[in-house]
């Protein structure tokens, strides 16, 4: 596809915009300007923040030029949330995640190269100097408060029991104000984020309008992304999935999208990734035709373990995800990815090792120990990958992995873990 208008909407990534007609012709007969805006509320970026910054991957293919924008200052504040107001972080906790948001955006950018390298900007520069008085006069009284309060995210807070505060109301004028500066200072006239956003996004072009009548300037909204069962896309019983290895692990990431639902991983896939339209037709193809080989899953794993933890980490996860169900050699895992891995299995401690079937049992692979002996006795107990040949074998300290585990397994596909603590 030539039109990244027309590739934006096949890969449903286009749910709103200002003006499509004009905005297409200033995308066709570019290159534009673009921001889009991170706020840092959190030491990480999650899963929902890559549909924002590989749209701006893709825009920058298409030859346009990204602003990144890490807020600096709109983090102290944060968005209004739908039903409860935010816990503001200290100014110093939020510079060090300003640094940490603005390390994981970088690798999905080019800094680098031709007229249309990407720029990294953070709103505090603008604000930071900025008087309150100032910031009423020459922001604020173009601004107004019957047209704020009609904001989704405000407009829900007013109904809620707990309102809404004046910090957290005056967010879109901060937002506002970053358009408008980042259209005086780059000549930006596009900001694009999600369908949530859509008020704050059309706060900073009624802003540009008021002040610079003559400018041209756009808006452009992704759909939020959710799962066909109603629950929140990026979340797991465990939380958000991050982007930062320390807090989702990168086997945990993998195996996030290998578990993905059949009925959603069309979307995800044309969404995510940075296949063609033929190659995401092929696996949505093998999906309907063969759905218990997770082959797209498998290809949309791969492909953003690589591109957010990059092809050592993603060869290491997958190597790992094999070895757990006997297709290769646990004691070639490092520990780390081992530990990782097992952490998302079923697992207990114990400070003494015995019985194997008293193990089984324990980590809660049967439902008793003569349970468990029926397993070994029919052939279905691995240890280590290992058949348990015996009734009465017992798991000796030899056999721990990196001096910590043990893989038990029951059939092929039940997996749990022992892990050997100091008494």
């Amino acid at each position: 596809m030539t039109d990244i208008v027309d590739e934006l909407k096949w890969r449903g990534l286009f749910a709103l915009s200002t003006d499509e007609d004009a905005l297409r012709k200033a995308l066709a007969d570019g290159p534009i300007t673009f921001y889009c805006g991170f706020d840092p509320t959190a030491p990480s970026l999650h899963v929902g923040h890559l549909v924002q910054v590989l749209t701006m991957r893709r825009l920058q293919q298409a030859g346009h030029r990204p602003l990144a924008l890490v807020g600096g200052a709109t983090g102290q504040i944060g968005d209004p949330k739908p039903t409860a107001e935010r816990t503001l972080n200290s100014p110093e906790t939020v510079a060090l995640w300003v640094e940490r948001v603005r390390s994981q955006i970088r690798p999905f950018l080019d800094f680098e190269s031709g007229d249309n390298a990407a720029t990294m900007v953070n709103n505090l520069d603008w604000t930071g100097g900025m008087s309150a008085i100032e910031f009423l006069r020459d922001i604020g009284k173009h601004f107004r408060v019957n047209k704020m309060l009609t904001k989704d995210s405000v407009a829900r807070r007013l109904e809620s029991d707990q309102g809404i505060s004046y910090t957290e109301f005056s967010y879109q004028l901060l937002q506002g104000m970053d358009f408008l500066e980042l259209h005086r200072r780059y000549g930006c006239v596009l900001q694009s984020g999600g369908s949530d956003q859509w008020g704050n996004l059309t706060a900073g072009l009624d802003l540009i309008h008021r002040l610079e009548p003559e400018a041209s300037a756009h808006a452009m909204a992704t759909p939020l992304m959710t799962k066909s069962d109603g629950t929140k896309f990026g979340k797991t019983e465990g939380g958000a999935v991050w982007l930062d290895p320390e807090l989702t692990t990168p086997y945990a990431f993998y195996q996030f999208w290998l578990n993905v639902d059949d009925r959603d991983i069309s979307t995800y896939m044309r969404i995510l990734s940075f296949k063609s339209q033929s190659e995401l037709e092929e696996l949505e193809k093998v999906t309907q035709e063969r759905p218990q080989a997770r082959t797209a899953q498998r290809a949309l794993a791969e492909e953003l373990t690589t591109l957010v933890h990059g092809a050592d980490e993603c060869a290491a996860v997958i190597a790992a995800s094999k070895a757990l169900f006997g297709q290769g050699d646990l004691g070639e895992l490092d520990a780390a990815t081992l530990s990782a891995a097992l952490s998302e299995v079923p697992h207990t401690q114990v400070t003494e090792l015995g019985p194997v079937v008293d193990l089984f049992a324990e980590v809660g692979l049967v439902a008793s120990k003569s349970a468990a002996r029926r397993t070994v006795k029919e052939g279905g107990a691995y240890v280590n990958n290992v058949k348990v040949a015996a009734e009465d074998a017992e798991a000796v300290r030899e056999q721990l992995l990196h001096g910590r585990w043990l893989v038990l397994r029951r059939g092929k596909k039940n997996l749990a873990a022992v892990e050997v603590v100091d008494a």
